[in-house]
């Protein structure tokens, strides 16, 4: 009997299972602080870097700028 001194019942394997625990954990915070950063970066459109153009279109599309003025700002652009 071992009157609750000395190994666990897995005996000397129950440090390879600690070790295999927080690499596991360690490893899935990597991942996830990775996977939001990724995210926030690439939020807005999808991952596709916008162009000055689309900007525009987009802003044309809100009605913050007439047609005449898209038209203006895209010879501008062009």
């Amino acid at each position: 009997m071992m009157y609750g001194y000395g190994t666990s019942m897995m005996g000397p394997l129950s440090w390879v299972f600690m070790l295999l625990f927080w690499g596991i954990v360690i490893l899935g915070v990597i991942f996830g602080v990775r996977w939001l950063s990724e995210r926030s970066k690439t939020r807005d459109d999808g991952g596709a870097e916008k162009t000055a153009l689309d900007a525009l279109k987009m802003r044309y599309a809100r009605g913050e700028i007439t047609s005449e003025e898209f038209e203006r700002m895209k010879k501008d652009l062009e």
